[in-house]
């Protein structure tokens, strides 16, 4: 039973974070909060501890705290070593971002860019195409965000506090301090957010284990209960080799993780923070186990998987402590909710507004339209998540995103290491992956992201497989119409480092 105590604790966490995040507005505040790249990019100035802290909050959001501990306590075919996926993605991301961001970044700083589409539209001197691969990036955080408010919603009910009303004042408030002080409000609040994050989950995997008998004994007892919780079936090998690889593909195409990298003061803090954070996959690894932990104590699964980790803490710990997790999950979900939408209002900005509505706007006219946009976003995500399209496992609310954003690959990704890409097949490419995607998640009542009829595919691997099988075929067919050039305005030596 929570006290008035408790309760105040828990609210006195969710303040101080919030009230930090106001407070950015005036940390290394420039002269002009609206000129370019202030407010969207914090000014590009963060360093390697900021933006240790600013990306490492891509992975602890309410998806590792409540969705994968829950898909470890998930029964079936899945279960907790199918949620060790989250692992193996979590080490396969660093690569690709240690090869891939600092071109982008050199290339962003160059010529102003703020969102991955800017660079799309010179890359390819398509607005058009820039703008399919902006509203794809708006279309993947939805649910990403919708995600983390879902995650927040266990938490207020184990609290028994009400649902609706603290969600909204949750994110509107969130919305408010994002619309004051830009990227700087997600980075400052991320240090303090995963400070507390680390305090709550080392806590937890040290007493539960003990509590428990030790890592030898749960494993023992899991072994007892279902042999899903410790052996992927053959089933399902498949899905748990595209998710993983879908999801490190994934994740720093989101519009969220290109805005906090573009916000680095240098492609080497990129590399350095490529190299530094696999750190987080230490703690995530324990995360994930917290899932078979909830089963081992209860002897059973959860009714509702993504309960796993609130009831288990909330079971086994004093109250003062449940509070304080609890206010850790809040705080872990709002802080990169924040972000994820600045980044989707910078996309609507910079590549509907400014290429189509209004291309005289001034920096301080799309700095405003971009906080308005802000409080835009995160009330569809609130709508999204309050009137669910889907049902089942939260985890599958990221991997949806995943697999939207993945179709934006070759625009993106591939683009920066080849001037040859054409934007005829690239956008091809896109529409057949895109739809492929929709086609096969709208099977599935988007419930779910692997496609049970072809062994459990990550739909999002296979749409993208899809989409270079179009790409490929289409530079083939310019090559023999030789059609076949560099495209776009960007020269090659503007992707290398900015001494």
């Amino acid at each position: 039973m929570f006290t008035d105590l408790d309760l105040a604790l828990f609210f006195a966490i969710i303040i101080i974070v919030l009230f930090a995040g106001y407070m950015a507005y005036f940390w290394r505040k420039p002269v002009d909060m609206d000129a370019k790249g202030e407010w969207s990019l914090g000014g590009r100035r963060f360093g390697t501890v900021v933006m240790w802290f600013l990306l490492g909050g891509d992975l602890y959001t309410a998806y590792t705290l409540i969705a994968v501990p829950g898909a470890a306590a998930t029964a079936g075919i899945g279960g907790g070593a199918f949620a060790m996926f989250a692992i193996a993605y979590g080490v396969m991301i660093y690569p690709i971002v240690y090869v891939t961001m600092p071109k982008l970044w050199n290339v962003s700083k160059r010529r102003g860019y703020i969102t991955a589409a800017d660079f799309v539209k010179d890359r390819f001197s398509s607005r058009f195409l820039a703008m399919l691969i902006a509203l794809t990036g708006v279309l993947a955080e939805l649910p990403y965000i919708a995600l983390q408010i879902t995650g927040i919603k266990y938490v207020l009910a184990a609290l028994a506090l009400p649902i609706t009303v603290s969600l909204i004042i949750a994110f509107l408030l969130v919305a408010g301090f994002t619309f004051v002080s830009g990227l700087r409000g997600p980075a400052l609040t991320a240090i303090i957010k995963d400070a507390i994050i680390w305090v709550a989950v080392i806590v937890i995997i040290i007493y539960i284990p003990i509590k428990l008998g030790g890592f030898g004994a749960i494993f023992g007892k899991a072994a007892t209960i279902s042999p899903h919780l410790l052996n992927i079936s053959p089933v399902i090998d498949v899905g748990y080799t595209t998710l993983a690889l879908g999801s490190a593909l994934a994740l720093f195409l989101y519009p969220h993780a290109i805005t906090g990298t573009l916000g680095a003061k240098d492609s080497k803090t990129i590399r350095r923070n490529a190299s530094l954070l696999p750190l987080y996959n230490v703690l995530l690894m324990f995360v994930a186990i917290i899932g078979i932990m909830a089963v081992v104590y209860f002897n059973a699964y959860p009714k509702v998987s993504s309960e796993a980790l609130p009831l288990l803490v909330l079971h086994i710990f004093p109250a003062s402590f449940t509070a304080f997790a609890f206010a850790a999950v809040v705080v872990g979900s709002i802080v990169p909710a924040s972000i994820m939408a600045l980044a989707s209002a910078n996309l609507l900005t910079r590549n509907v507004y400014l290429e189509y509505i209004n291309p005289n706007a001034s920096d301080r006219a799309q700095t405003n339209l971009s906080r308005v946009l802000v409080i835009v976003v995160i009330i569809g995500a609130l709508a999204f998540s309050l009137v669910p399209a889907a049902s089942g496992e939260i985890v599958y609310l990221q991997t949806i995103g995943g697999a939207f954003i993945m179709q934006t690959l070759p625009a993106v990704y591939l683009a920066l290491f080849t001037r040859k890409l054409n934007k005829y097949p690239v956008a091809a490419g896109w529409l057949v992956g895109l739809t492929t995607t929709i086609v096969m998640l709208a099977e599935l009542d988007f419930t779910s992201s692997l496609y049970k009829d072809f062994h459990f595919v990550y739909i999002g691997v296979f749409a993208l497989l899809l989409n270079l099988i179009v790409v490929g075929i289409g530079m083939a067919i310019m090559k023999g119409m030789n059609k076949m050039k560099d495209e776009g305005i960007i020269d090659n030596s503007e992707f290398e480092d900015i001494e």
